[in-house]
């Protein structure tokens, strides 16, 4: 049968509508770095699970060839996540999942170039990859950096410790990269030679270096957008800094002589115009300068960063393993509620929900709102240090053995995978 062209027209246009649809929710649900979009630990995903165990909404469990603490990134239906493996851990991997199926559909490896002493909770699989949808970039501890396609394909490769032999770090790196359209945010900062990199993505070239403070520092940049222009955040112990993404320029400081400016561990997060550092302190960024607007030593976590949600802002507290809920303007304690840990992991928000996972595989799921409420305790039987990834209805969680997509459904639906 022959169709009109306005028929043919009508027909197309509904198809590229739908295609539209899809891609933006495609996008929408896409877990591309540390602590997901904008790095703020937050997805618009909804009806996740909020139940499960080994024989419950388990969609799939894949193997994993060895140790890591860095988060899985969850972009265009795959999972991206490294690993190291060895007895000094100088084989270094970087590992690529159907996402809806738990298939391994590559795996590639490389040789530590750099130093791999750390301390024992840690590994050089600690930082986070980032994914812009066609190229992951994975940074290990030992300053080994590489840019791959969605295929798996090297597209280039950096040593950084044999290109900055003054780095120096006996514990550890774990701060990941991030991207601002096509540059790469590197932090490398130690107790020696210290310093930021912006590099060319496609390329891996510097094209800025800025010089850090002397310290060890496990802190991830956070990217914002104030006043219409794009500003990348760096914390240390004693300041909070904002560069130009673009050029590494400085557009401000801020270091409070009193204490806890900053923090070493905890990453910072922002919300309605507030930056909340990891150090328990609350700025206002303006042009030039930025203003403290309170102060709150219980906000203090250990190792997870802080979470900005909905108006309030949580953080755990693990010398007395409480959530702690703040008003985000003035940093009021709205409620304590005492939970399950320790947590090295930091928490995600969606759907209204906060999810907590501590070390011994208990998350904690609560209510966001005034008042504490939890929704479930759900246990898995092994470790887990690295923060969950929320994406395509599903939560990613990573131990050192397997990588679980958990979703709502029946017992093993979605057949468990197995990476060999």
């Amino acid at each position: 049968m022959i169709q009109s062209w306005g028929a043919r027209k009508f027909r197309w246009a509904g198809v590229l509508a739908g295609a539209l649809l899809l891609a933006s929710a495609v996008q929408a649900e896409d877990w591309p770095q540390f602590r997901g979009p904008g790095g703020k630990g937050i997805s618009e995903e909804t009806n996740l699970p909020t139940h499960w165990g080994p024989e419950e909404n388990i969609r799939w469990k894949a193997d994993l060839p060895g140790r890591g603490l860095s988060s899985p990134v969850v972009v265009g239906g795959k999972v991206y996540l490294t690993a190291c493996t060895g007895v000094t851990q100088s084989r270094l991997h970087v590992l690529c999942f159907d996402a809806v199926h738990g298939k391994k559909l590559w795996e590639r490896q490389l040789h530590a170039t750099g130093n791999t002493l750390c301390h024992p909770k840690t590994c050089m699989a600690a930082p986070t990859p980032v994914v812009d949808g066609e190229r992951i970039y994975a940074l290990f501890a030992t300053g080994d950096l590489a840019g791959f396609d969605a295929a798996g394909n090297l597209l280039w490769y950096r040593a950084l410790a044999q290109d900055y032999p003054g780095l120096t770090n006996q514990v550890g790196m774990a701060a990941s990269p991030v991207l601002w359209k096509d540059v790469l945010i590197v932090p490398m900062e130690s107790a020696g030679e210290s310093f930021a990199l912006g590099l060319d993505k496609l390329t891996g070239r510097n094209r800025w270096k800025v010089d850090r403070p002397q310290e060890i520092n496990w802190v991830t940049p956070l990217l914002i957008t104030h006043d219409g222009r794009d500003e990348v955040l760096f914390q240390s112990s004693q300041d909070v800094t904002a560069y130009d993404p673009a050029t590494g320029r400085q557009n401000w400081t801020y270091s409070d002589k009193e204490g806890f400016a900053g923090s070493t561990i905890p990453s910072a997060a922002m919300g309605e115009e507030v930056i909340v550092s990891g150090g328990g302190m609350a700025l206002r960024p303006g042009p030039a300068a930025a203003t403290m607007i309170w102060k709150a030593s219980k906000l203090k976590p250990a190792y997870a960063s802080p979470l900005f949600y909905r108006g309030r802002v949580y953080a755990v507290n693990n010398s007395a393993i409480l959530l702690n809920c703040f008003n985000a303007q003035d940093g009021k304690v709205l409620w304590q509620q005492r939970v399950k840990g320790p947590f090295s992991a930091s928490p995600v928000a969606a759907d209204g929900k906060l999810y907590l996972v501590n070390e011994e595989g208990v998350t904690t799921i609560l209510q966001a709102g005034d008042q504490p409420r939890i929704l479930g305790t759900n246990a898995l039987p092994e470790q887990f240090l690295a923060t969950p990834a929320l994406a395509g209805g599903c939560i990613f969680l990573r131990s050192d053995q397997h990588l679980y997509c958990i979703g709502r459904g029946e017992p093993g639906q979605g057949a468990a995978a197995r990476s060999n």
